[in-house]
């Protein structure tokens, strides 16, 4: 899975940023994986996940709340859960070695520390993946900084055009970075968009 892999940042505004996917494998162990999907939601928001969503059914905005994307997780969907803190991390890596529920899991951060969190656990990472970063005609692209925001939504739903209108929105002190940073998760249907790290870039932007 690559729409959680190209997040434009630095160390420092990247480090406590981890996202988890967990899905079953088409013709093998998707039919009634459902059960088991709406397990690792459950455990994700046991653990300290500050958003979840649903590459089939959509985040908490579009389905009426949180317990709406647990309860109607279907087979074959694609479900993640955003965590910002290595210790609860760790305890979420814990709960699913010991519930080892049989389904493809990617862990998405920075390598090391990623890397860190698998050693604390004992779990022999399978494969890892590396982002080249951007090929093409790179004139064209946003700021740096307003790719930090768009790219935390990996299939390109949080617009450059609305990300500069939060950030007019907080100048002209209409909505707090806390507010904006929601109001771009809503379109971003997978559930993978940071709100934590992107308050923090917001009240960088305007301050």
């Amino acid at each position: 899975m690559t729409h959680t892999l190209h997040r434009v940042g630095d160390y420092e505004n990247l480090k406590d940023d981890y996202v988890f996917l967990m899905m079953p494998s088409q013709d093998i162990n998707h039919e009634n994986s459902a059960p088991k999907l709406k397990r690792f939601f459950e455990m994700a928001l046991e653990k300290g996940a500050i958003k979840i969503g649903d590459c089939r059914s959509g985040n908490e905005y579009y389905q009426g709340g949180l317990q709406e994307v647990v309860n109607n997780v279907e087979d074959r969907a694609v479900i993640h859960a955003v965590f910002t803190e290595r210790d609860k991390v760790i305890d979420m890596l814990e709960a699913l070695k010991e519930e080892d529920l049989g389904m493809s899991v990617v862990l998405t951060g920075i390598v090391d520390r990623v890397n860190d969190c698998l050693k604390e656990v004992d779990i022999q990472r399978h494969t890892v993946e590396h982002s080249l970063g951007i090929w093409g005609d790179k004139d064209k692209l946003p700021p740096k900084e307003i790719l930090e925001i768009a790219t935390m939504c990996g299939h390109a739903m949080v617009s450059v055009n609305l990300i500069r209108k939060m950030i007019k929105d907080i100048k002209d002190e209409k909505r707090t970075a806390r507010e904006a940073a929601e109001e771009l998760f809503k379109p971003c249907m997978c559930g993978i968009f940071n709100v934590d790290r992107a308050e923090k870039l917001l009240d960088k932007l305007v301050s």
